[in-house]
């Protein structure tokens, strides 16, 4: 495991450069998001998948949420009109995980075997960056149904080290994870409320 110290709002290109490498072989990249850390994986790569599921001890059952670098990605990944896109556009980039209906090229291990895919599109330049050749996971960097910790060093001591690099930018300003909207329902509902304020809804 290597932990690079990092600025939350000034990219490095090296050190993006760096993470995409590890990404593109296999491995996990703890990284920041506007909310909690997160733990970021190639959702193209099957293996990497199951890391991912085996480092958090999650169940195959419980779907796990991607991060895509702009609106642009989201007709890739999911389908969506135009009066639901003009919605989203409200909400992202920001503390909110939008659930849509998925495409095929979205992998069943990611989506518990439904035809649902939860979409993040966080406020913070890292990611940006880390999701913008493919999208990566967007999954909590806690055991699940632990708590969600904010600070690299509780993270290393609840996860281990079994992950590959770590980007700290210290510790994370909201404790709260994202709000969970479906927009799969009409009106969209609520799943979990979270960081970020809602006003249309």
């Amino acid at each position: 495991m290597k932990i690079i110290d990092i600025n939350a709002q000034k990219p490095d290109n090296e050190v993006i450069a760096e993470a995409l490498h590890v990404l593109k072989n296999g491995g996990i990249v703890l990284y920041p998001t506007d909310t909690v850390y997160g733990l970021a994986v190639n959702i193209n790569d099957t293996n990497a998948l199951k890391r991912i599921y085996n480092l958090k001890k999650r169940p195959t059952n419980k779907p796990i949420s991607i991060c895509i670098s702009d609106l642009g990605w989201l007709d890739k990944v999911a389908v969506v009109d135009s009066a639901v896109k003009d919605k989203v556009s409200q909400l992202l980039p920001g503390p909110f995980t939008i659930i849509l209906t998925k495409k095929e090229c979205i992998s069943p291990i990611l989506t518990a075997g439904t035809e649902k895919i939860g979409i993040r599109i966080p406020d913070n330049p890292w990611c940006a960056q880390l999701s913008s050749e493919f999208p990566i996971t967007t999954s909590s960097a806690n055991l699940s149904g632990m708590e969600t910790l904010s600070s690299i060093s509780e993270i290393i001591d609840q996860l281990g080290e079994k992950v590959d690099l770590v980007l700290n930018a210290g510790n994370c300003k909201k404790s709260k994870p994202s709000t969970v909207i479906d927009f799969t329902s009409k009106p969209p509902a609520i799943l979990r409320k979270g960081a970020g304020k809602i006003e249309f809804i």
